[in-house]
């Protein structure tokens, strides 16, 4: 492909509006362009990314024994109602009506379009395992699109359904899937972690997300030094203490002024307290609209995910506000704490443990110190409300744990009759009765993948494309193009060579000035450069360099035949 055919759009400035690197570098490499909050148009060199993704993902699936099909992407909402998901969803489905008001919704997955399919399909267990895959538009209306692509409303999927008769049947295809999974990854030449996570909206005892590495991941995973173990930071249980041995109390209780001291942070400067003998007490919603109180030590993070798995808390988490709290409370959130709090209380482990600790004093701008369980406060439930952090021990027993920061890109269930259930999808089995079939869902975001792929490689100049993902795996930038025979014939037999050769090469036929014409070069990632300039000729050479090293290579002219066979096409 010749630039000169080829209209791209680069900005040398970052656009404001833009925050995560992968955003920046898309709008600057014209990769995408905005249409609306959340929608984005793919423009010919992003495309071209997208559609290498697609292919990697389909040969794979393929390769796991997965059946292409395409369904619709408007869904009635009778489907939506018999599997109880039409109000569960709440407002990022997109509802609509048709001219006869019969209600619709743009799909943001399709676990009731598929096992709609199944139920009418699918008469025997002679016909399972069955596993149906597509690669197609969704929609969710996002309550605050940003980072691009990486959380838009309108995105590229693969999503995956299987039908079982039995547990034994879908752990052996879900192990196809994840297997599956990580031969993508690989192809992409992505670094990733395939990590235990929550299933949330979508349902189902177990499931797995892979998430790309990259600094600015909205997720935070753990994972351990010795072993396979890997967590989402939601999933992954906290070493629990030993709630029997804690201290005995050394203090008494006093009711101390803290002026104008909120966090916890404060509380333990000005009392000049350690953090971690320091208590937040945290107000959400039960199911029924009353209040409950979260209680960890104050050097811990609440897990959002694991407080909202316990019975007595709604779910999502919804924390209550500050005008809430004090008119049902009778005192700001800052100053509140377990002593003769009269509402139901979940004790993290690790602040059960604690003696003689420091907690909100129930009155405006007060403390108590020397607080203890049961002689000052009612303990309440003990559970496990925190995050696993950095250093611990691993869950599985093997040495201790690091964090890192992470993209999601795939999540995968164990669904079972969450759906098939509710919606009566069932087969004959051997003695001719009814069974209710199991699911699977496998799930890839296509277009987060290409994000996430710049999250992880870039520099401060633009994009590194993996060979796999790049939109071409070759640039010619020939240096006087416009003015000289030599350069032009030679650029010209090269390109004819890697054409013939069966290379994805961009020729910049364009006359520009080195300098922009590199710099452009550099943007938008192309993995490997060849530059051809006069005095390179004079002398027989070429100058090969690869997107992301720091020097470039002398390559003989005569040996650019072998170049391609050894470089580009075994790679």
């Amino acid at each position: 492909m010749r630039l000169s055919r080829f209209p791209l759009t680069t900005l040398r400035e970052t656009p404001a509006d833009t925050e995560v690197v992968s955003h920046q570098l898309m709008v600057r490499a014209g990769m995408i362009r905005a249409l609306a909050s959340g929608l984005y148009t793919w423009m010919p060199l992003g495309l071209r990314v997208v559609r290498k993704v697609e292919s990697a993902v389909r040969e794979e699936m393929n390769r796991a024994g997965a059946l292409e099909l395409i369904m619709p992407a408007v869904q009635p909402a009778e489907l939506w109602m018999e599997s109880g998901r039409w109000e569960q969803y709440g407002p990022e489905l997109l509802r609509l009506q048709d001219r006869h008001q019969r209600e619709f919704c743009f799909g943001p997955t399709h676990e009731e379009v598929i096992t709609d399919i199944a139920r009418r399909e699918l008469q025997s267990y002679r016909q399972l395992p069955v596993n149906y895959y597509q690669i197609q538009t969704k929609f969710r209306d996002e309550i605050r699109p940003r980072f691009g692509v990486m959380r838009a409303r309108e995105f590229a999927m693969k999503d995956a359904y299987s039908f079982h008769m039995d547990a034994d049947s879908l752990a052996e295809t879900y192990e196809d899937m994840r297997l599956a999974y990580c031969r993508i990854f690989d192809r992409l030449g992505l670094e990733y972690r395939y990590v235990q996570a929550d299933s949330g909206a979508i349902g189902g005892a177990v499931s797995h997300e892979f998430h790309v590495l990259a600094d600015s991941g909205e997720d935070e995973i753990v994972y351990a030094e010795n072993s396979d173990y890997a967590a989402n930071v939601e999933q992954a249980p906290a070493p629990a203490p030993d709630i029997s041995q804690h201290p005995a109390p050394t203090e008494n209780l006093v009711h101390v002024d803290t002026p104008g001291q909120h966090s916890v942070e404060e509380v333990s400067a000005f009392l000049d307290v350690p953090l971690e003998r320091v208590v937040k007490t945290l107000i959400v919603h039960a199911p029924d609209n009353s209040l409950v109180a979260l209680i960890l030590r104050g050097d811990h993070h609440l897990n959002a995910v694991k407080a909202a798995r316990l019975e007595g808390v709604d779910a999502p988490l919804r924390f209550a506000d500050a005008e809430e709290i004090k008119e049902r409370l009778g005192c700001p959130v800052g100053s509140l704490g377990p002593v003769g709090l009269n509402i139901p209380c979940y004790v993290d482990a690790w602040a059960a443990v604690l003696s003689d600790f420091v907690c909100g004093g129930n009155t405006e701008g007060t403390h108590y110190t020397g607080v203890n369980w049961e002689r000052n406060a009612a303990l309440g439930t003990v559970c496990d409300l925190r995050n696993l952090e950095d250093g611990e021990p691993s869950p599985d027993g093997s040495g201790s744990v690091r964090s890192a920061r992470g993209v999601e890109v795939g999540h995968i269930f164990q669904l079972g009759d969450k759906y098939s259930q509710a919606m009566d999808c069932t087969v004959l089995d051997p003695d001719g009765n009814k069974k209710t079939v199991i699911m699977g869902c496998y799930g890839i975001g296509i277009t987060r993948i290409v994000a996430a792929a710049i999250e992880q490689n870039h520099d401060e100049h633009g994009i590194i494309w993996t060979d796999a993902m790049a939109p071409f795996r070759l640039l010619l930038c020939p240096i006087g193009f416009d003015r000289s025979d030599a350069v032009r014939d030679a650029t010209e037999d090269l390109y004819r060579q890697c054409t013939e050769s069966g290379i994805e090469v961009l020729l910049d036929d364009r006359g520009l000035r080195p300098g922009v014409m590199f710099a452009e070069a550099d943007l938008i990632g192309i993995p490997h450069r060849i530059v051809i300039s006069e005095r390179g000729l004079d002398e027989s050479q070429l100058e090969y360099q690869r997107r992301g090293s720091s020097e470039p290579e002398v390559l003989a002219l005569d040996q650019f035949p072998d170049f391609l066979r050894d470089r580009l096409t075994s790679d």
